[in-house]
Parts: C-alpha cells; structure tokens; sequence
C-alpha cells in the first residue's frame, strides 16, 4: 500500500500550479467505501485512546470560558471596585477591563515572541496590562488545539470530537462561577476575588504537564516525509488497528493529494498571506472563516457572558449572592447545551444547526426586549422573572448551535496550506468583534437598556440569511473532499446535495 501511494504522490507533483487536482476523491467517497465495508466502531480501542487525548486538548477551550464568567462575576463586588476605583459598573473602564482581552487576543493572532516578565504596581492599569499578557499567551494555545483536533479526529465523528473542545469553554465558566460564589460567602475583602484569579492557572498548567503525550497531526507528518507514522496513526485511531480498512488507503490517498501543492515550500511560505486569497475557491473559503469568526462573538453571546450580573440587575435582581448564583447556572445550563450541540452537529447537520440557532436567539432576545420594558415601566415581578428565563434560553439556544462550531467550522472549511494563516484571520476578527461587544456593552446597557437587546434581534436574522445562502456543509466528509465542493460554482449547492452517508 505504502509504495501504491507514493507512486500516486509523484504522479502528481507536476501539478502544483493547478489546484483543481488537488482532490481526487469524490466528496463522498469515504461514504462510498464505507457503505460496503461498514465505519470503524466510535468505540473502538484506538478511537478510545485518542479521546482521551482530546480529553487533554480540551482544557485548552476552559482559559477563555473562565475569563469571561471571572471577569463578569468579580465585577458585581463591591471590594474589587473599590481596589481598583472602578466605582459605576456601566463605566468605560469597566468597559476597558473586560476589552483588553480581545486586544491582547488580537496580539497573539500576530506575535509568537516571548515578553520579559517584569514586577507589576497594584493600579488599574497593572490589572489591565496583566490581563492583556494572559490573553495574549492564551490565544497561541487555543489557535493550535483546534486545529490539532480537527486534523486528528475520525472523519465521520469530527464534529463531535473536535466540536467538543469549544464546550469546554462552560467548563471554565463552571469553575469561575462557583469559586466566585463560594468565595463571597465564605470569605471576606480582597481575597475573596484575588483567589478566582489565582485559580485560573489550574487548566492551562495541567496541559502543559500532558502536552508531552500528544501525538502528532497525520497530515503534519506526511509534509514532513513521514508517511508511516501517519499511517500507523490512522490505522491505530481511525481504523481501531485494522490496517485493511479501507478508510486507511482512502484517508493516506487524499492527505497525499492535498499536500501536493505545499511540497517543497520554503520555511517562509507560512508568513506568505496569498494562500489566503490567491483562487476564488480560497476568497470563498475565507469569507465563511471571517463570518463565522464574527458571528461567534457578535450574537448577543458576549454580552450575556461577560455582562449577566449587569442584565439582571437591569431586572431587579441587586443580592450579590442571587447574581453569582445566576451567574454559575447559566455557565452550567450552557455546558449541557453546548455538549448535546457537539453531538447533533454531526447528526443534523452545520448550516441546519447553525440556522436553527439563529432564529431561536432572535426570538429569546426579541422576548427579553419585551419584558425588560415592561418591568422598566411597571416594575412587575412577572416580567423580570421570564426576562431572566430567557436570558438562559438565549444562552442555551446559541451553546447548542454555535458553541461546539466556533473554532472547528473555520478549521474544516480551511485548506491544509491555509490553516495556521486562516485560524490566525479567524482570531482576529473574533477579537475585534468581541471588542467591540465588550467595550460598548455597559455604556449601552446603562444608556439605551432593553433597545440594546433589540439590535441584536435584527442582527441574528442577518446571521440567519448569510448562513442560509453561503455557508457550505461539511458533515460527513473528510477535510481533502471538501476542496471539491469549494471548486464547484455554488459552493453552498454543492455541500448540501444528498449522499450516500454511513452512521456516524
């Protein structure tokens, strides 16, 4: 098999200008193969062992999870505001503090050097440079393991292996929440939101001790000659130990084919951006990375994570306690959602999911608009009750369809050549949207109130008509077949033909 496919491989570098000849294989052709033989167990040995790999690369998604809850739940208390004189929690530094890390995760996109570590003051902007530091570090972490996830999860459970990852950013939040309101009970003055931030060292030290037992990406290891390792790791993980598997010929086939163009590219190529846009298939690719990136953090979602204590207060509800409590049930109700989401993409469906979650957010907040005006105007129990209801259906409705999707929809729809480049367009523009959200959110929230909600209603329904007609499917193929639906004349036409798929 091995010199079957290294002969295939020289028949095909003479044709590295064209990328057409990219994919040889049909966009269902491991449906095709795998009608006949039948798919390797989910719950095969080697599938086993790499989840609990996975398991690792899945504490990566709770740093940013973590922040967000952190950041909105140590806010509500009135030590912290005195420390650094934050005083009125609609205020622009407020605003500032939670923004910084969209910055600081903007950075990272683009720098990888390592800054000198230097003693800091306890003042406001100490808090804020720190915070910009821990996201820029961070977002190096959480571009590689989404792309390392994709690349090393089966063909046909990748949305749920890989998708998992992004819901264990609840996870994070989970942990934030209940510390915080564990911490404002039991403890008293500065320790009790100084001990949440110490604790947010926890997940990322636990990957650094077991980054070591990692393995390494398929595709990787083909472009660096190594093709029996990727073999042997496809027959070990994706096959369950069968090496005559068909998925084994089929997946080191396709690897091969769209390695072609890359083969021989100088150490520079990386920082040369025209893979990004150089064919109008990758211009295609590209803009579904760029309004997926933005849609993740421009939904109504950041607001809600970051600003929950500020939402319901809005509400009526001021009791420290009840806000932190709130706080930790919407992390948790989250989790469960986005955990679910993770499995149903790959048995619904992206673009249905995706759209599904559109129309149910644009609804949940359309209510909470609503109610929260006619609380502002009667002041009615009732209406603050199903405001704070919705504003958990609204959280559980975009966990189910965007949270598993986030980082993995951009990964899969990017080619092998494109994707360090393309995951770094992706945090970028999930950084400024974020910023944008998180910046303006409490000025608005204290200004405009509930007609805050309302522009979010109107803007999930624009989301809705994007994903509707341009964004492609990819469930059920492998990342190599997807470069034949990207080279079809409506790309979103062609995903979304019917094939003939095994059971996932």
């Amino acid at each position: 098999m091995s010199k079957e496919l290294d002969q295939s491989h020289s028949e095909h570098v003479h044709d590295t200008n064209n990328e057409k000849k990219d994919a040889v294989q049909t966009p269902d052709a491991i449906a095709t193969a795998l009608n006949n033989v039948g798919a390797p167990s989910p719950w095969g040995k080697g599938h086993l062992k790499l989840y609990m790999a996975c398991a690792l690369i899945y504490l990566c998604s709770t740093m940013n999870g973590y922040d967000g809850s952190l950041m909105g739940s140590i806010n509500v208390l009135s030590e912290y505001q005195e420390y650094y004189g934050l005083g009125d929690t609609g205020s622009t530094s407020t605003g500032l503090v939670f923004s910084i890390f969209q910055i600081g995760q903007m950075s990272g996109a683009l720098f990888t050097w390592i800054c000198d570590w230097r003693g800091l003051a306890p003042t406001l902007s100490s808090f804020i440079a720190a915070r910009f530091l821990l996201s820029f570090f961070s977002t190096i972490n959480t571009v590689a393991a989404p792309m390392l996830l994709v690349e090393i999860a089966p063909p046909l459970q990748r949305a749920t292996v890989a998708g998992t990852y992004n819901t264990l950013y609840y996870m994070g939040s989970i942990i934030a929440t209940f510390t915080m309101y564990g911490a404002n009970i039991h403890l008293s003055g500065n320790i009790k939101w100084r001990l949440p931030l110490w604790l947010q060292m926890l997940c990322p030290g636990l990957v650094v001790l077991g980054s070591w037992m990692l393995p390494e990406s398929p595709r990787w290891q083909v472009a660096q000659g190594k093709n029996e390792a990727a073999r042997e790791f496809i027959i070990k993980h994706h096959a369950n130990g069968d090496a005559e598997h068909p998925i084994v010929a089929i997946e080191m086939q396709e690897i091969h084919d769209s390695l072609v163009e890359v083969q021989g590219r100088s150490r520079w190529a990386c920082f040369d951006l025209r893979s990004l846009y150089k064919t109008r298939a990758r211009r295609y690719r590209l803009m579904l990375v760029i309004a997926m990136s933005w849609f993740g953090q421009f939904s109504g979602n950041n607001v809600s994570s970051y600003y929950l204590p500020l939402m319901v207060e809005n509400v009526g509800i001021t009791s420290t306690n009840m806000v932190l409590l709130l706080n930790a049930f919407y992390a948790l109700s989250g989790w469960v959602a986005a955990t679910i989401g993770a499995r149903l993409h790959d048995i619904v469906g992206r673009r249905k999911m995706l759209m599904g979650s559109c129309l149910g957010m644009s609804i949940a907040l359309a209510i909470v608009a609503a109610t929260a005006a006619e609380y502002e105007r009667s002041g009615s129990t009732p209406s603050s009750s199903a405001s704070i209801a919705f504003i958990f259906i609204f959280g559980v409705v975009f966990a189910v369809g965007f949270t598993p999707m986030q980082p993995i929809y951009p990964a899969e729809v990017l080619a092998n050549d494109q994707r360090a480049n393309g995951m770094m367009v992706f945090m970028i523009t999930s950084g400024c949207a974020g910023f944008v959200n998180t910046f303006a959110a409490p000025v608005a929230m204290k200004n405009i109130r509930y007609w805050f909600y309302v522009f979010f209603v109107f803007w999930d329904l624009f989301e809705f008509t994007i994903i509707y007609f341009f964004f492609v499917e990819t469930k059920g193929r492998t990342l190599e077949e997807l470069t034949a639906v990207f080279e079809a004349r409506n790309p979103r036409k062609a995903s979304t033909k019917r094939v003939s798929e095994p059971e996932c």
